[in-house]
């Protein structure tokens, strides 16, 4: 069986470390961006990251973030990788990447075929591509809003870079969106909420566990 890599994204206390550690994912993600309910400060950060294990990538999310806000956040605490879920350039995420020296994960939102080719730009320059829903139109968030789309869009895709499949995925459709794409990683955040921005350990537990699950066709 196939080994699913899964980001728990959203972490907001110790507690949702330790789940999450527990659960055997692969990632945390802590995000930076005042709107989200999931916002942490920096002192924020910095506590959940030290308490992080080894081997448990430690991802920072931030949103079209400047380099005084960036120079903040990777000297304040240990972080494996920063995750681009902005408006941000090719251009931007090479200039980012080069400067801290940290792997770059881009986030490019999906709603139909031709939002497609943004993946393939932003592989000739971030290390891994977000493969996740498209926000609507004036959202107030650029993810996290439990959205998905049609998973039939990228089922079976390679591009140049690893990617991660997210928007929607709960512990009821996870399997079957990782069976139906081919994804090899998955991210979470709002899917394995009990409320906004308060993380469940049983359901972040049984996320992890439905990657795991052998993929079984649906009975029709």
């Amino acid at each position: 069986m196939v080994d699913i890599r899964v980001k728990i994204c959203g972490l907001r206390t110790l507690g949702d470390v330790a789940a999450v550690a527990a659960a055997g994912a692969a990632y945390a993600g802590f995000v930076f961006f005042p709107k989200s309910p999931r916002h942490l400060t920096i002192a924020q950060a910095r506590e959940l990251t030290l308490a992080a294990p080894v081997g448990l990538a430690k991802v920072a999310l931030v949103v079209d973030a400047d380099d005084a806000a960036l120079d903040a956040i990777t000297e304040a605490m240990p972080l494996d990788m920063l995750q681009l879920h902005g408006h941000e350039s090719p251009d931007r995420v090479a200039e980012i990447r080069t400067r801290y020296g940290l792997p770059v994960m881009k986030a490019v939102g999906v709603a139909d075929e031709g939002d497609l080719a943004a993946v393939l730009d932003y592989s000739l320059v971030a290390d891994q591509i977000l493969v996740d829903a498209k926000p609507p139109k004036n959202a107030e968030l650029p993810g996290g809003n439990g959205l998905s789309f049609d998973w039939r869009l990228v089922a079976q895709r390679r591009w140049l870079r690893p990617w991660m499949l997210a928007g929607g995925l709960t512990p009821d459709n996870v399997a079957e969106a990782i069976r139906l794409t081919n994804a090899r990683q998955v991210d979470v955040s709002s899917g394995v909420e009990v409320s906004p921005g308060v993380k469940g350990a049983a359901r972040i537990a049984d996320f992890v566990a439905a990657t795991r699950a052998p993929a079984v066709p649906r009975l029709r």
